[in-house]
């Protein structure tokens, strides 16, 4: 409400009656109320006047002529009548509020209002100014009045033009935004149906067959969301109508002149008016967008026409969009199942690297076929997800035998031998190191049929067939390429192990056979040893005795006697100790005794041995030297065995040291172990003396300086003795050196 800033408030002066203001009987008019009365009849401005009652009700006293035209009511049926005589409900409450405020007020005010005369809405600008009478109080209102209309239809189309843009542009920002399309198509009914003032706003959509469903809705009454609606009457010329961009406009279905089927179609959705706007994906029909009017007819207009035109548009490139972000998806979900796919697959590939190696180290590790081919079985079926998994092995040209399985809840087969001939169609492709698979039907387990998919991969080498791997998936899924060539690397790791089981069984018994030859051996040595022994025994003492009986003779006088029972005796001793030397080592070959281990202090115990050499070496001009580390532990030793190596080394360095060179015996520790080194200078040995050195029988002639003649078993008694007392032995040489090396771990 405007409230003038100027008072208006008119004094005039109280006629008396029968004289009426702005009435058809005047007398004696003054010049005022003649140049009023001339006015309320010639302007063009819509004049009324209202009285205001002592009890403060209102009633209508005139109109001037413009304000009749207007409103299409005579001044004479509008005198004093009220508000709510000539006005609906709604509309006489808002004219009688206007008139009480500018009672209370007491001042001109101004307002704009939409009033509805005889079915039609108008929009009016009022100015009502209060007169006022004698005693200042107001007792009628006088209304200037101008039909607004026009400008208010305008304002109207601008708003509904704003509001049409709005609803557009909100459309275009979901779709920009990539909003679902089911949240695009239900916001835009409802602001479609709002917009409309509508009772429903739906969209349909074709399916294959031409019928189609009911995908979004916004509606006041009976939903049909969800529905499959055919209409009986929807021939195919409908399809080509809406095809071709036709808009369906029914105002009235029973002023339409529509089929019978068709309106009473129409009646049973409580439409009453239809507006229908076919929506296009590319150049394909999609759906229709559909407005319409359920109790009553509706005059539909162009704008309504030409918004649902745009919006089906926009429906149109939300539908591809989500067709296209479909795709996207579909083809994001199907890259993500390949890389799950490949993920797997690699898991499965590192899964069977895995196996393939441990397989690899069995193999090397263990010649024992069983435990090889038994964890395939069970590492296969775990890892393929088998309900058997099995291996048989070819026994004859004409039967297999299952040697192992694996299997989670099928029979056991375990054991059972099978004819060739019985399956041929099967074992004919696998004989020729073929691959095969197919599905069989799981005998008893009826009723219920089962099914599975089997695959049977030949294991062979260069030297032939050998047998099969059987795996049994409890599905009909096929074995594909990727795990057949992964279960043929298996065969090949399972045929590396069976054949290497078979060669270690040739060898084994080989071994038997060389272990009896060598028990042979040891036993013919040591019988011909203790052959041997008794001759020589018996020729020692006969020299003895001769010597006895020449001595008192005088023969011995003969220069060549004394030389002859020399070399005798020599000889003698060289061939005992020989056949000595020739005891221990078959003794030390075969089973021998635990050695009887005894704590020494190898810083006492080695020099007296050493010692003993020092005469030799002085004779034969060579340095002999002792170093042992003080801090050396007690060593736990035989100490027979430990003698015999020390002197038999010394015997060796001393007997091919040349003269004016040095021989050093020392003693030291590493680590957790006592090693020993006997050296000597003046000596290098080449690659294949050092080979052989250990060798029985084996002579360094070439380096005797002093011609020392052994019975070539010194040093492989050595190598057998320090081996028994769990120590290790051995010899290098260089730069002029040749250095001998014992270690005994303590």
């Amino acid at each position: 409400m405007n409230i003038n800033p100027m008072e208006s408030t008119m004094e005039l002066t109280k006629l008396s009656p029968p004289q009426i203001l702005f009435g058809t009987e005047v007398d004696e008019k003054s010049s005022s109320e003649q140049f009023l009365l001339s006015m309320y009849d010639s302007v063009q401005a819509s004049i009324f006047v209202v009285d205001v009652l002592e009890d403060g009700d209102f009633r209508y006293v005139a109109l001037n002529p413009t304000h009749e035209r207007w409103i299409g009511i005579r001044s004479d049926d509008l005198r004093g009548k009220k508000p709510e005589d000539i006005l609906s409900p709604n509309d006489a409450a808002k004219v009688r509020q206007h008139y009480a405020e500018c009672v209370l007020f007491g001042k001109t005010i101004s307002y704009e209002q939409c009033l509805q005369f005889q079915g039609i809405e108008t929009w009016w600008s009022t100015t009502l100014t209060p007169l006022r009478d004698a005693n200042s109080r107001i007792y009628r209102l006088i209304g200037t009045s101008s039909n607004i209309t026009p400008v208010k239809q305008a304002e109207q189309a601008v708003g509904l033009q704003v509001e049409r843009e709005q609803l557009l542009e909100a459309i275009a920002g979901r779709i920009h935004q990539s909003v679902e399309l089911e949240t695009i198509l239900h916001q835009t009914t409802i602001e479609l149906r709002q917009f409309l003032n509508c009772d429903r706003v739906l969209i349909y959509r074709f399916k294959a067959d031409s019928s189609g469903v009911i995908i979004a809705e916004s509606t006041v009454t009976d939903p049909l969301l969800g529905k499959n609606i055919t209409d009986p009457c929807f021939s195919d010329k409908h399809p080509e109508h809406y095809a071709r961009g036709c808009i369906q406009v029914i105002e009235d279905i029973y002023a339409a002149g529509l089929h019978p089927c068709h309106i009473d179609f129409l009646a049973s959705l409580q439409v009453r008016a239809n507006l229908v706007v076919p929506i296009f994906k590319e150049q394909d029909m999609w759906g229709l967008l559909i407005a319409q009017h359920c109790h009553k007819s509706r005059q539909w207009q162009q704008t309504e026409t030409d918004l649902l035109k745009q919006l089906a548009t926009q429906i149109g490139i939300a539908a591809e969009q989500a067709e296209l972000r479909q795709q996207f998806q579909d083809l994001k979900a199907k890259l993500q199942l390949q890389k799950q796919k490949h993920k797997n697959q690699l898991q499965q590939v590192r899964n069977f690297e895995a196996l393939v190696r441990r397989m690899t180290e069995q193999i090397r590790d263990s010649v024992d076929e069983t435990q090889v081919l038994q964890t395939v079985t069970q590492e296969l079926a775990e890892l393929l997800n088998l309900a058997r998994c099995q291996i048989e092995l070819y026994s004859t040209c004409q039967m297999v035998t299952i040697a192992y399985e694996y299997t989670t809840n099928l029979p056991q087969c375990q054991g059972l031998t099978k004819q060739i001939a019985d399956r041929l169609e099967v074992y004919q492709p696998l004989l020729q190191k073929q691959t095969l698979q197919f599905l069989e039907i799981v005998p008893g387990w009826e009723p219920k049929l089962l099914v599975m998919s089997q695959m049977a991969c030949p294991i062979f080498d260069t030297q032939g067939i050998l047998g099969n791997i059987w795996l049994t998936r409890p599905t009909q899924e096929a074995f594909d390429e990727f795990e057949i060539e992964l279960v043929q690397q298996v065969a090949n790791e399972c045929a590396i192990a069976i054949r290497q089981a078979q060669l270690y069984k040739q060898n084994q018994a080989q071994v038997k056979e060389l272990e009896n030859c060598d028990r042979l051996k040891n036993q013919f040595l040591r019988n011909l040893s203790q052959e041997l022994r008794t001759p020589i025994t018996s020729i020692s003492l006969a020299v003895q005795t001769l010597e006895s009986v020449l001595t008192p003779a005088e023969i011995l006088e003969i220069e060549i006697v004394p030389q002859l029972l020399q070399i005798l005796h020599n000889e003698c001793a060289r061939e005992s100790k020989l056949i000595n030397d020739l005891l221990t080592l078959t003794y030390l070959e075969a089973e021998p005794d635990p050695p009887t281990l005894i704590a020494i202090d190898l810083q006492s115990w080695l020099h007296p041995i050493v010692e003993s050499f020092r005469d030799l070496t002085n004779c034969q001009r060579q340095q002999l030297n002792l170093s042992v580390d003080p801090a050396l532990p007690l060593l736990e030793t035989d100490i027979t065995d430990m003698e015999r190596i020390i002197t038999e080394l010394l015997n060796h360095v001393c007997k091919y040291t040349p003269a004016g060179e040095s021989i050093t015996v020392s003693a030291h520790l590493i680590t957790d172990a006592v090693e020993l080194n006997i050296s000597n200078s003046g000596l290098e040995l080449t690659s294949n003396e050092l080979s052989r050195i250990f060798e029985p029988f084996y002579h360094l002639s070439k380096h005797d300086p002093w011609k020392h003649s052994g019975t070539g078993l010194e040093l492989a008694l050595v190598q057998k003795m320090v081996r028994h007392l769990g120590g290790s032995i051995y010899v290098e040489s260089g730069a002029g050196q040749t250095t001998f090396t014992v270690k005994f771990p303590l």
